[in-house]
């Protein structure tokens, strides 16, 4: 019996169950691969804009409630505030897109390691498994990664700058003389702390609960981005990443 007799009974099965048949040719296996490839590095480039919008998004109103703000001194310094809420909101949002790219993105390197890599230039003998994990992905998606190690990973990669900025400029609104309403018939000093308390005030809310209330949410902050696990398994293969 030739060889490939199996394959063609197989494609005529499942012509006869009218479902796609399997490639049964080498030159028929390759073809499905680059088209299969293709499809999921243009998912895994989609979601990848998705994210960039979300960051030019929050980098523009940054920029806009700085220009705001630090215009003029009779701007309240809960623009700045307002801003640190819009950015967390996009960075909320971000996170959650970040979990999708990161499924296909997965898809599109155990490709590139495994098959493409060892086309280019073969190490040994190519292993039978390496498409399991791609195959089980294909049959029951599942994120790859929580959605608070997202939030850390993104707001390591930039939003961390993004704060800092805000809270250098929410420091020099409520400190400086010169931002303030009243401004300053001398030259631009410091103002006393009580004077840098009764300015963090928020309408009811006393410049106190203001000043704990921000100090928590930077210490959050500076927790969620020293708190990436550089060990995933992603990261350990090369230093280009998102």
């Amino acid at each position: 019996m030739p060889a490939d007799m199996p394959s063609l009974s197989l494609r005529a099965e499942a012509a006869a169950r009218g479902s796609p048949a399997l490639p049964s040719t080498p030159v028929e296996t390759i073809n499905t691969m680059v088209h299969y490839y293709r499809g999921e590095l243009g998912r895994m480039a989609g979601w990848r804009d998705r994210i960039d919008r979300t960051s030019n998004w929050a980098i523009t109103v940054v920029a806009a409630l700085l220009s705001v703000s630090l215009s003029t001194s009779t701007s309240h310094h809960g623009v700045l505030l307002f801003a640190m809420l819009l950015v967390t909101l996009l960075l909320l949002i971000e996170a959650r897109r970040y979990r999708f790219f990161d499924v296909y993105r997965a898809r599109v390197r155990q490709l590139e390691r495994f098959y493409f890599a060892e086309i280019l230039n073969p190490r040994g003998a190519l292993a039978t498994d390496w498409a399991a994990p791609i195959a089980n992905s294909l049959r029951e998606p599942e994120f790859l990664i929580g959605y608070r190690a997202a939030l850390c990973r993104r707001l390591r990669r930039n939003y961390c700058w993004m704060y800092l900025i805000l809270l250098l400029a929410w420091a020099l609104k409520i400190s400086s003389s010169s931002m303030q309403a009243q401004g300053s018939s001398g030259r631009d000093i410091a103002l006393a702390f009580e004077n840098v308390v009764a300015h963090a005030a928020l309408g009811p809310i006393g410049g106190v609960v203001v000043l704990v209330a921000v100090a928590l949410f930077y210490a959050l902050i500076v927790y969620g981005s020293l708190r990436v696990d550089m060990s995933d398994s992603e990261l350990t293969h090369g230093s280009v990443h998102v």
